[in-house]
């Protein structure tokens, strides 16, 4: 499976709940915070629901 680097580079504050619970379900607790996951539809549909508070990068 292709690796993924996502990276929080804005602050959950002041979001809707749903949007805080995908950053705690990519694993991203603080900002600048990095995690490398697995490239699935999964977390590519998560991703497209926090697009404007990370950022992706291949690893």
């Amino acid at each position: 499976m292709k690796i993924i680097k996502i990276t929080q580079i804005k602050s959950g504050i002041d979001r809707p709940e749903r949007q805080k619970l995908t950053l705690k379900a990519l694993g991203l607790k603080k900002l600048n915070a990095s995690r490398e996951v697995e490239a699935t539809p999964q977390v590519a549909g998560m991703l497209r629901k926090v697009d404007h508070l990370v950022k992706v990068e291949k690893a």
